[in-house]
């Protein structure tokens, strides 16, 4: 197994055009070499500051959402195709809270994961359970149907390029973070769901994070389980000295 440790950010609906192009300033001198592979997922109007100030460095870019469909009469969205002409590379597919606030379904979403894939894009897939379903010992099989859904027709040769993000909902932006313990046994859940899906080689394979206020403090402890490949960080994404110190956990 030669998974590389991600460090994801995802800045919400955060920083102006301006600021972002500011913050990459930042990030591109602190994260220079670093030793884990780097990913920004800005606003969509930040995008193009972005990209123009990550040609030439180590980190990706990646968007925060798109809609499933082509091209069309929807007004407000973007297609993966938009996407994948400004220059992104990944976007985050099932955060909850596009869930929660958009009522985004797991159909939704597996229609999404094809859509990425279909135009080149790595999806980032968000998985997990509310603190109601953590007490009553559903996580594992909330979190199993979430996957198999969203990768309801997927082929083994597409599902390769996927990464998989665990977020438990009751720890994204409250300062509560699982336990190492209590994250890598739900990650090495989701591995062993993927295995029963698509075999024990691709399983083995495949990038899952944790995430769910994720800092510089606890992500060198995270990142050290044997299930666990990186982070999709909220909050301290904003920070680049934070950033860079979980960039190098």
């Amino acid at each position: 197994m030669g998974r590389k440790i991600l460090a994801a950010g995802n800045w919400k609906m955060n920083k102006t055009p301006s600021e972002a192009a500011a913050l990459m300033d930042e990030l591109v001198a602190k994260c220079a070499g670093a030793k884990n592979d780097v990913l920004v997922c800005p606003p969509l109007v930040c995008l193009p500051a972005v990209i123009e100030k990550a040609k030439g460095t180590n980190i990706k870019v990646g968007a925060q959402n798109f809609y499933y469909k082509d091209s069309g009469a929807y007004t407000g969205e973007v297609s993966a195709a938009m996407l994948k002409d400004l220059g992104v590379e990944y976007v985050i597919i099932g955060h909850s809270e596009r869930r929660d606030y958009f009522k985004e379904t797991d159909e939704i979403i597996n229609l999404k994961v094809k859509q990425a894939l279909a135009n080149g894009l790595i999806p980032v897939l968000c998985c997990g359970e509310s603190l109601g379903q953590r007490e009553d010992g559903v996580t594992f099989d909330f979190i199993r149907m979430q996957i198999k859904i969203a990768l309801r027709g997927v082929s083994a040769d597409d599902v390769k390029k996927i990464i998989i993000a665990y977020e438990p909902i009751w720890a994204i932006g409250t300062g509560k973070v699982a336990t190492s313990e209590q994250a890598n046994e739900v990650c090495a859940d989701i591995r062993c769901c993927v295995k029963g899906l698509y075999g024990e080689e691709i399983a083995n394979d495949m990038r899952i994070l944790y995430g769910g206020s994720v800092n510089k403090a606890c992500a060198a402890e995270l990142f050290a389980m044997s299930d666990i490949d990186g982070g999709l960080v909220g909050g301290a994404s904003l920070k680049s000295e934070d950033f860079s110190i979980i960039a190098n956990a």
